[in-house]
């Protein structure tokens, strides 16, 4: 019996041919995945990827002819099966923020380690989304602002009261052992909380915890 293994499809788009270059040379490596086309413009972008109908499309938010946000609009309406990445500039938090309105499952920085940058393309294939580690909770705030993107969000989950009083103090930025002094536990317990928590968030890092908290009303920004 012969068992077929399902390939990602990824359209990568950015202005820049060295970006593009790089991903290339990162994915062509690796056995489920393989770059279908890419595109150094929006309008190249949409029209491409209406053509190939990628499983992901990782973008560039600033691109000429057509943006990285009115692009994600098109092809969120017409490709709603397509996740989309935004790759951006750290200075870029109110785009990345419009990337999210428009559709976008998450994004990550360029400076995203490979690791980080395969971690966020299988979770937006799972219809999870990702927000790339280095993101700060001022970023995070931002993000939680913005609409959920197309595919919507995962019933809220329960909290003890515990977990919500740490919740909110990794929201206001302090450290494991901060949270700790704080509540008069150890670090160890902590450690613990968080790891439940992010388990019934669905998410990966404290970005994740603070975009979820603000949404869910937990934290008030």
């Amino acid at each position: 019996m012969t068992t077929t293994t399902r390939i990602t499809r990824i359209l990568i788009a950015d202005d820049h041919a060295i970006v593009r270059e790089g991903f290339h040379t990162m994915i062509e490596r690796l056995p489920k995945m393989e770059i279908v086309g890419e595109a150094e413009n929006g309008k190249e972008l949409v029209q491409l990827a209406l053509e190939l109908k990628p499983d992901i499309v990782i973008t560039d938010i600033k691109m000429p002819q057509m943006d990285g946000v009115e692009a994600t609009r098109i092809l969120t309406e017409e490709l709603p099966a397509t996740g989309i990445i935004a790759f951006t500039l750290f200075n870029e938090e109110e785009l990345v923020g419009e990337m999210l309105e428009a559709g976008a499952l998450g994004y990550l920085l360029k400076s995203s380690s490979r690791q980080e940058i395969l971690d966020a393309i299988q979770a937006v294939c799972d219809g999870k989304t990702y927000y790339c580690s280095q993101t700060t909770v001022q970023m995070a705030k931002i993000i939680a602002r913005s609409r959920p993107g197309a595919k919507g969000r995962f019933a809220k989950p329960g909290y003890t009261e515990k977990e919500k009083a740490i919740i909110r103090l990794i929201c206001e930025e302090l450290s494991n052992k901060e949270i700790a002094a704080r509540l008069g536990i150890s670090m160890r317990t902590v450690e613990g909380h968080r790891e439940r928590i992010q388990e019934k968030m669905k998410v990966r890092n404290t970005a994740g915890i603070v975009v979820v908290a603000i949404r869910e009303g937990i934290f008030k920004v």
